[in-house]
């Protein structure tokens, strides 16, 4: 798939005011994304702050990665990762926050940008609490194939969600190495469940 068309697939449904939208500077788009009533507004307002990449509408974009609507959330993630290595910083900050939404939607975002910086933050995804989040933070370390994730992603090979193994599994298969066969080599020994079986024996091939 081409940029343009991922591009496309990524541009929401405009809400009637749309145009008027389109001729706001930052500040006005800023005020509709946190103060609309309308999800539809606020989701578009977030995509037009990513499409014009300035790094001040970091924080606001952060700040609606805790939107209650989840059209929002997500179209704010795609802001901030195509805000880019301005936006790493602050995604790790927002990590921290009590809202696993908050912390699944940055760890995301954090893939998504795909910037050696942001390996170290998604390490630490990987010892999230919430299961959303480190299947995330594996996903995201899986498209930067980082040696140092080897050593936490195969702690997660233990992990109590099977989700979480499989993408620990896919992760580890596109980092490779030694070390990486060893620990599937182990896991398939003890791991109970079909699926994460089959992703262990496509990683080793």
């Amino acid at each position: 798939m081409t940029s343009s068309n991922t591009e496309e697939k990524n541009i929401p449904e405009k809400p009637e005011n749309a145009g008027e939208l389109e001729k706001q500077g930052l500040e006005g788009l800023v005020k509709a994304l946190q103060d609309s009533t309308d999800p539809q507004v606020r989701q578009y307002a977030a995509y037009l702050l990513g499409k014009a990449q300035n790094p001040r509408a970091i924080q606001p974009l952060i700040e609606a990665l805790a939107d209650f609507d989840k059209s929002v959330r997500e179209q704010a993630t795609l802001a901030l990762s195509r805000i880019g290595k301005a936006a790493i910083e602050p995604l790790a900050e927002a990590m921290k926050e009590p809202k696993w939404e908050t912390r699944y939607r940055a760890v995301e975002a954090l893939g998504k940008i795909a910037d050696e910086k942001a390996v170290k933050p998604l390490i630490q995804g990987l010892k999230d609490n919430r299961d959303h989040v480190r299947y995330m933070a594996a996903k995201g370390l899986k498209e930067l194939g980082d040696s140092d994730a080897i050593e936490p992603m195969v702690i997660l090979l233990k992990d109590e969600n099977r989700y979480v193994r499989m993408m620990a599994v896919r992760a580890l298969g596109a980092i490779g190495g030694k070390k990486v066969n060893e620990a599937l080599n182990a896991a398939l020994t003890s791991e109970q469940d079909g699926k994460v079986k089959e992703a262990i024996i496509e990683a080793l091939k």
